[in-house]
């Protein structure tokens, strides 16, 4: 049997948290910069006419988003969305140089999230194939929300 000291114990749990730390500047990085790709891909389809109309049903039955159609066509309101999208990977990609500015996408990308998740509940008869399609949000709600606590991190670093 062999006997470790407390001390021992203690170096051993420090050098294991000081080697995790790659790995969560690795998952982070993938994490934000995974979500700003998916922001910037996903707001750039919206301008499609193939993605207006794909989303239209979900976005019709919003109790959030179904004012859009009264106001422009389904195309202009898939445009007014991809743009959302767009300045949201933005806001995101930049907290490097403003982790401030980048709190607020990060805001604005979970209220996004938790819209689109509500389709789930909101749009009637759903095909298995867009539930599973919009369980997808409640994973990027997480990530979203992860880049906003990273963002504040960073700023009170900062102050």
């Amino acid at each position: 049997m062999i006997v470790t000291s407390t001390r021992e114990q203690q170096r051993v749990i420090h050098r294991l948290a000081l080697d995790a730390r790659p790995f969560e500047l690795l998952a982070g990085g993938i994490l934000r910069y995974g979500l700003v790709l998916f922001l910037i891909g996903g707001g750039l389809t919206k301008f499609t006419e193939a993605e207006a109309v794909a989303i239209q049903p979900w976005v019709a039955h919003s109790p959030l988003l179904g004012w859009l159609y009264a106001v422009a066509s389904t195309q202009a309101a898939s445009s007014v969305l991809g743009v959302i999208e767009l300045a949201l990977g933005v806001l995101l990609a930049i907290r490097r140089w403003s982790p401030r500015v980048s709190i607020i996408g990060s805001l604005g990308a979970c209220i996004m999230f938790v819209i689109t998740f509500s389709f789930l509940f909101t749009t009637p008869n759903l095909s298995m194939d867009a539930q599973g399609f919009l369980m997808k949000d409640l994973l990027l709600f997480g990530a979203a929300a992860w880049t906003a606590a990273d963002s504040l991190r960073a700023t009170n670093r900062d102050r």
